[in-house]
């Protein structure tokens, strides 16, 4: 019997079970009149969470009579990683309840949902609890506090739980390091990585995978090359985690060689390193590169993940080329990756960009779940294919199905008033984004705005609105405005909105180049040679188009 119950309890303990391997561990536990053990049913709830059977955990939860904060920690992570928060939030509340007291680990577990929530009160109460019941300060309870208020932007919150602990263990740290790079504050991660280091830390290889993320512009290469080295000079390397983040670094900042080379000294890459050189070289522009790894990865039989899948599709819907997206389609459906939501709403974007937005609208309609991300790809590919108040009745439909709309729902429905003209319409979409939803308009809103009040012959219109927005606005909405004014052929302003533009951006050669041909129009040829002489001498050139035609042959 003792050489049972150790091979029972050894089998229960594994990282994961299968379903069927759960179910007869769970007969194994029942035959041995173990079931009303909280330990036994802990660890089986677990197995079950694992599975995404959560009713088989619940039903086992709610028959254990004698609970222990172990069962009630493992129910509640249980519904938290199924992303049932309000659940998890529930049964936290339960808790309090009851004669038990929440451990630290059940303050970083409820912690982590209400930052995956986005649920700031929710975090403050939970915050607050640990404060009085003494766990405030502990290092783990501490840990996921910064993580959350980290992943919520509010870092000076981070920082006050963090100085709140007197002596800060390596994973407290971590979790700061990553919540300034999360943040946008490298500099304050790599202080911080300082003062670990002259007080005698040891950092290991998530202390530097929180470093390196937090490294997004080119301008930065150095920093991660700097960084790289004391990876290679402490074997941190070696981890496949590390060179996955380094992959992606080197990708962010235009270095693919780079990027390559990390990728290239793995024996054995893991799919999340595949992912990040694929990636690379997607947001890179070489889809053709992308693609190509994608094929490598499978002939190597990994198999990729939606993210992946999302990722490749993305590379193909960019490179206007419908057959790697095809391709990638089959190996979907192969692999049953067609339930995804989000490979589906990538498959979608991919047809539609391509060309096929009747293979997109038939991705859609066999879709048994569909959220936010779904419709927007919908109501951007029927605007690109100028069905404008199809994607009206899209957008219709997210409304009374109670869904959200976000920032990209408004730019696809902006973009779809500018390929169908319609000015009127433009105009209270923006309005009801603004007002009636709150959402703060970005770059490519002001864009899509720009274009269609000058497309339709508004340019003092779209001048005006230019000059409502804010002083620090992305020069591609004034540039937008200048090649209006290069369409209907008026200097004039075209003159004003380009010294504009010289001004923020004197290096743009593409600018002078559109307002030569705007005087070429006008038949201001002095203008024209002396703006092309400017450009001659001050050794600015605009990048050359591209353009191709793909086919096959027999």
């Amino acid at each position: 019997m003792f050489f049972n119950l150790h091979f029972l309890v050894l089998e229960l303990s594994k990282s994961h079970q299968s379903l069927s391997r759960t179910k007869e561990l769970h007969a194994l536990v029942a035959k041995a009149s173990l079931l009303r053990d909280p330990f036994y049913a802990t660890k089986l709830v677990r197995l079950y969470a694992l599975n995404n059977v959560l009713p088989s955990a619940r039903i086992l939860f709610d028959k254990t009579p004698q609970r222990s904060v172990f069962l009630w920690n493992s129910i509640i992570r249980a519904y938290a990683l199924a992303h049932r928060f309000n659940d998890a939030k529930s049964l936290f509340k339960n808790l309090l309840r009851t004669q038990l007291k929440p451990d630290n680990f059940t303050y970083a577990c409820i912690t982590r949902a209400c930052s995956e929530n986005s649920d700031l009160p929710g975090l403050r109460f939970v915050h607050g609890g640990a404060i009085v019941s003494g766990l405030g300060r502990d290092s783990i309870t501490s840990s996921a506090l910064v993580t959350a208020y980290s992943k919520l932007s509010l870092i000076d919150e981070a920082i006050k739980v963090f100085d709140g602990v007197s002596d800060p263990d390596l994973v407290l740290c971590n979790s700061m390091i990553s919540g300034f790079a999360h943040c946008g504050f490298w500099d304050k991660s790599l202080q911080l990585f300082d003062w670990m280091l002259r007080l005698g830390k040891t950092p290991d290889g998530y202390t530097l995978v929180g470093l390196i993320s937090g490294l997004w512009e080119p301008s930065l290469l150095s920093v991660g090359q700097g960084i790289h080295g004391f990876c290679l000079k402490s074997s941190f390397d070696s981890y496949d985690y590390v060179s996955s983040v380094l992959v992606s670094m080197y990708a962010r900042c235009n270095c693919m060689n780079s990027a390559y080379h990390v990728f290239n000294s793995l024996f054995h890459p893991d799919l999340v390193t595949w992912s990040a050189l694929i990636t690379g070289y997607s947001q890179q522009g070489d889809y053709g590169k992308a693609l190509y790894y994608f094929r490598k990865l499978n002939m190597q039989g990994k198999k990729a993940d939606p993210v992946l899948i999302a990722s490749v599709l993305a590379a193909a819907a960019k490179s206007a080329n419908v057959w790697p997206g095809a391709v990638i389609h089959g190996y979907v459906i192969r692999h049953g990756f067609e339930l995804s939501v989000l490979v589906s709403s990538a498959l979608i974007d991919m047809y539609s960009k391509c060309g096929y937005l009747g293979l997109g609208i038939q991705v859609f309609e066999t879709m048994s779940e569909r959220n936010i991300i779904t419709y927007n790809s919908v109501i951007l590919g029927l605007g690109l294919h100028g069905f404008t108040y199809q994607a009206f009745e899209i957008f219709r439909d997210i409304i009374e199905k109670g869904l959200n709309p976000d920032e990209s729902t408004f730019s696809a429905l902006l973009c779809a008033c500018c390929h169908g003209g319609l000015v009127n319409d433009g105009r209270e979409i923006f309005r009801r984004m603004t007002e009636e939803f709150g959402i703060q308009a970005k770059t490519e809103h002001y864009i899509y705005m720009v274009k269609l009040l000058g497309l339709a012959g508004n340019l003092e219109e779209a001048y005006s609105f230019i000059w409502s927005l804010p002083k620090s606005v992305d020069p591609a909405v004034s540039g937008a405005l200048l090649s209006c004014c290069h369409i209907y052929g008026n200097s004039e302003l075209a003159e004003i909105v380009a010294h504009q533009l010289f001004e923020n951006d004197p290096r743009k050669g593409a600018y002078r180049v559109m307002l030569s041909n705007t005087y070429a129009e006008d038949g201001r040829w002095d203008d024209v040679m002396k703006l092309r002489n400017d450009i001659v001498d001050d050794g600015l050139r605009k990048e050359a188009g591209v353009s191709w035609v793909s086919g096959s042959s027999n």
